[in-house]
């Protein structure tokens, strides 16, 4: 009876190289279908609905064919490219937004998308259909993965008055312009009212509409001081703190308006070995911000969304700046005593209230420290000699968790 041949080193070899135990995808699908693909269909469905309303534009308009057609409004059809021109443009926003994972960009894809979705149903053009089938594909994905869109919009106070000013004075130019229509040459619908005060609020007037008696030329005077201040602040407001952050962030340091929010906090001045494990001790229970000169240490930190200020631990201003005195206490551990020395003297002075505790490298410097202010000095070095001395011996909590897990003799 005939057997198989003894495999041979060369076969073995073969197998290995070629045999795969298990099957390989040929497209991974997880790569193709997460939050950033949906990013980038948005972004796509914002460029194909722009191209798409400065196609109708060139041609001079479009005739709605499409099914819904009789229910446009006589005249609405010539809004039909500016309004996908305009949802081009706050789709690339909403794309903007949903890399930066904000639940509002979210929600404006799904709007945007239903807009361009009834465009299509009412021109009756193909052009109109392809940024509205990009955008159903986005917007599918981006419900999918809703999840990885949790990113709240967080406005300040001054902020949203800013906002809230800025739409209230578009109201009361609106209103105004329209109830003393009379009064006015070019002004006939509320449309024209909204025109007037975009074009008087932005200083353009293109003088088709103006104002005929001493009332509404003093009342539009009110709209231009007003419109532009409101404007002004309101993006003022929120520029501004999106510019600091980039800047704060680029040299791994906190913003103003994050500091003034600081309270009740813990203050570290400086960063070293027992940086990592102090953090993980502390980030638990309580606000902890580091306050250390070294760049590198204050962008990892930055990093690991640690609260972080680059400064130098022994001068009294960014202690001032962290909010030294609404902190609940201060530790000093620079890996260096001259320096802790220093930075427990600046801590002191700047809130002679606060409690400082001292990390002592060399033990023979801990009562240097307390004499110069600090509360309470922990020398690492003596309690890992201290805590190795017990567990030695058997002590079976020698250690308190600070070890390896493992199964006791």
């Amino acid at each position: 009876m005939a057997t198989d041949p003894p495999e041979t080193p060369g076969d073995t070899a073969l197998d290995e190289l070629f045999h795969q135990p298990e099957q390989v995808p040929l497209v991974y699908w997880r790569t193709f279908s997460g939050p950033k693909t949906a990013v980038l269909l948005t972004g796509a469905t914002a460029v194909f609905a722009f191209v798409a309303g400065l196609s109708h534009l060139s041609q001079g308009g479009v005739t709605p064919t499409g099914p819904f057609a009789g229910a446009l409004p006589p005249g609405a059809s010539d809004a039909i490219p500016l309004a996908s021109i305009v949802v081009g443009f706050l789709l690339a926003g909403v794309a903007v937004g949903l890399r930066s994972r904000y639940r509002l960009a979210w929600y404006g894809v799904l709007g945007g998308v239903a807009v361009l979705l009834g465009i299509p149903l009412v021109t009756g053009a193909a052009s109109d259909a392809v940024p509205a089938l990009v955008g159903v594909a986005g917007a599918t994905l981006a419900v999918a993965k809703r999840s990885g869109f949790d990113r709240r919009v967080e406005l300040t106070a001054f902020q949203t008055t800013a906002l809230l000013a800025f739409v209230g004075v578009q109201v009361y130019g609106t209103v105004g312009t329209y109830a003393m229509r009379e009064h006015f040459v070019g002004v006939d619908t509320v449309t024209d009212a909204f025109y007037y005060i975009v074009v008087t609020g932005t200083t353009v007037g293109y003088g088709d509409a103006t104002p005929t008696t001493q009332v509404t030329k003093l009342f539009t005077l009110s709209i231009i001081v007003l419109g532009t201040g409101a404007f002004t602040v309101a993006t003022g407001s929120l520029i501004v703190p999106v510019l600091e952050s980039r800047i704060s962030s680029a040299f791994g340091t906190m913003t103003a308006s994050e500091l003034t929010l600081l309270d009740d906090h813990v203050l570290v001045l400086g960063s070293g070995e027992l940086t990592e494990p102090l953090l993980d001790e502390l980030e638990a229970t309580t606000d902890v911000v580091v306050v250390t000169p070294d760049a590198d240490a204050a962008s990892a930190l930055d990093e690991r969304d640690v609260n972080v200020l680059t400064a130098d631990p022994t001068d009294e201003g960014p202690l001032l700046d962290a909010r030294i005195d609404a902190a609940r206490g201060v530790v000093v551990a620079t890996d260096d005593d001259a320096r802790d020395a220093l930075a427990v003297v600046a801590a002191r002075q700047a809130n002679p209230d606060v409690r400082i505790v001292a990390a002592a490298t060399d033990q023979k410097h801990a009562d240097k420290l307390e004499a110069v202010g600090a509360d309470a000095v922990i020398s690492p070095a003596v309690i890992g000699g201290r805590l190795l001395g017990r567990s030695v011996l058997g002590e079976a909590d020698a250690l308190g968790g600070l070890g390896d897990d493992g199964d006791d003799a």
